[in-house]
Formats: C-alpha cells, sequence, structure tokens
C-alpha cells in the first residue's frame, strides 16, 4: 500500500533536464538498430520465409545432433532444431526444402516424419510457401505504414501539424529501436511479431495523446508559464497514470514471455521491450520535440480548430 501511495502521488520532476543526454542516447540506438538489420539482418519465422515448421515431443530428453544425423539424409536447404521448455524432451524443426515450392514441403513433413518414427508425438506441422511468404511480408509492411499515416491524421485533426509530426517522430523511434532488437536477439520475425508492433504502435499513441491533451489544457491554464516548465508540469500530472498503466501492462506480459513457450516468446518480447521504449518516448521524444516550436502561438490556432476543442 506504501508503494502505490508513492506511485501515485504528485511528482515535481524535471524530466526536460536529462533532455540533451536522451537526444543523444535514442539517436544512438536508433543507428544501433539500423546497423543491426543491415548486418545481422531477421531471423523471419516460416510465415515470411517459407518453409516447415514441426514441433515434437517425446517422452525422454531429446538429442539433438542424433535427430540433425537422421535428417541430414533429406538434404534439406535450411535445417534448424532447438530444443524448447525445461526438460528437454520438446523439439522445434525448421526445415527449407531444396525446391522450396508447397509439394516439396509437403514431402518434406512426410520424410521427417517417417525418420522420426512414431514414438514422438507431433504437437504443431505448418507448411509455407516462399511466394505466400513474400505476400504476407509485403502485407505486413504496408499494415504498419497504413496505421501509422492513419494515426498521424488522427492527431493533425485533433491537435496541430507540430503535434502530428511529433507523435510520428516518436512512433519511428520505438518501431525501429523495437525491431532492431528483435534483429539483434534473433527473435522470429512472424505475422505474430508484426500484430505485436501494432499493439506496441496503439500503445505508445495512446500514450502521448494523453501526454498531449494535459500540454494542450495547461497552455490555456498557465497563459505565462516558461515552456519547458509547462512541458515538465503536463508530464508530472499525468506521470502516476503513466507508471500505474506501465506496470500493470507487465505483470500481464512478463509471464507471457517466461512460461508462454516459444510460440509466444518474440510476440511477448516485442510487447515488453515496447512498453518500455513507448513510454520513454512519449516523455523523451514525442513531448521533448515539441519544445522546438513556440506552442502557444500553435495552441491559439487550434482553438479554432474542431477537432481540438473536442475530447
Amino acid at each position: 500500500m506504501t508503494m502505490l501511495k508513492w506511485i501515485t502521488k504528485d511528482t515535481d520532476i524535471d524530466f526536460m533536464k536529462a533532455r540533451g543526454f536522451t537526444y543523444a542516447l535514442s539517436a544512438i540506438l536508433v543507428v544501433l538498430s539500423f546497423l543491426s538489420m543491415y548486418f545481422k539482418g531477421f531471423n523471419f519465422g516460416i510465415d515470411f520465409s517459407g518453409g516447415v515448421l514441426m514441433e515434437v515431443k517425446s517422452e525422454q530428453p531429446i538429442n539433438v545432433e542424433e535427430i540433425r544425423s537422421k535428417l541430414s539424409v533429406l538434404k534439406l536447404d535450411e535445417l534448424n532444431l532447438q530444443t524448447i521448455g525445461e526438460k528437454g524432451d520438446e523439439l522445434m524443426i525448421r526445415a527449407q526444402a531444396e525446391n522450396a515450392n508447397s509439394k516439396a514441403q509437403e514431402k518434406a513433413i512426410v520424410k521427417i516424419k517417417e525418420i522420426l518414427g512414431n514414438s514422438y508425438e507431433y504437437r504443431r506441422t505448418e507448411t509455407v510457401g516462399p511466394q505466400v511468404g513474400d505476400e504476407l511480408k509485403t502485407a505486413g509492411i504496408v499494415a504498419s505504414v497504413l496505421a501509422m499515416i492513419a494515426i498521424a491524421i488522427y492527431i493533425w485533426m485533433r491537435f496541430e501539424w507540430q503535434f502530428a509530426l511529433g507523435a510520428l517522430v516518436g512512433l519511428f523511434h520505438d518501431i525501429i529501436i523495437t525491431v532492431g532488437l528483435l534483429s539483434y536477439f534473433r527473435f522470429d520475425f512472424s505475422l505474430t511479431t508484426v500484430a505485436a508492433i501494432l499493439t506496441l504502435v496503439g500503445y505508445s499513441i495512446n500514450d502521448t495523446v494523453v501526454t498531449y491533451d494535459r500540454i494542450r489544457e495547461n497552455l490555456k491554464k498557465y497563459k505565462k508559464m516558461p515552456q519547458l516548465d509547462l512541458l515538465n508540469k503536463s508530464i508530472n500530472d499525468i506521470f502516476s497514470r503513466t507508471i500505474l498503466t506501465g506496470v500493470t501492462t507487465l505483470i500481464a506480459v512478463i509471464p507471457l514471455y517466461i512460461w508462454g513457450g516459444e510460440a509466444l516468446e518474440s510476440f511477448a518480447f516485442t510487447i515488453l521491450v515496447g512498453l518500455i521504449i513507448g513510454t520513454y518516448s512519449s516523455i523523451y521524444v514525442c513531448t521533448a520535440f515539441l519544445n522546438l516550436f513556440d506552442l502557444r502561438a500553435v495552441n491559439e490556432k487550434d482553438e479554432d480548430n474542431f477537432f481540438g476543442t473536442i475530447g
């Protein structure tokens, strides 16, 4: 209870004092993310790369090298074996047939089952052709771009273009760093990951809109307050709400990441790091960016904007 009271009490933190350091930190993280994406690439899941994905379970701990040796006779282009679970009795098999077409992938599944035999429980079997994988990759990129454009238009209508630009810079920052971490740590990049990124976009922009609303209210309320002080006050006004929302989400996501299994690991990781980065960016990217403009002049125009007067 004492901790809850401390979190929900009024704060008076000079967030903007650290803006020089956070500008540099964000720039470094974005550059490192691009470097990771360029040099390490992505560990595309079967959704995008095409191929075969199988999860099998044995009653005994699985000898990965023995399985690899048995499957080597199939001459697959790619073969990735990974044990999952704590007991080592579950195995994930990712493979791609030489021809990479759907029929070849289906034959590969049949041959893998023939080699492994009936001593394994086949929990999951998926196959995706390369053409479908490319189409899904394109669709994922288009969905993300359209989401960002729609959000920018909404904020532009509700506030002003300066706010919309700040929100876009924040979203770009969040997505690039999150995707960079996925690349660096070699997490599977699949449609589930794209769903997590879009979830992150929604969470991040919600936090930003709440902050922007408070900034607009304080611009009307404190006519003579210096702009940096006003930005600090606006952040402090909703800081407890930000922390409580973030902690509540973390309570749900952390167990999902720890015990959710291989299928949900990438999704949970994306939400987890995206939550932290999104909270950081709403303060030190989206809000700090507004200090580049004369917000009082912007607010005078915003008062005549129908969308700015609602909400």
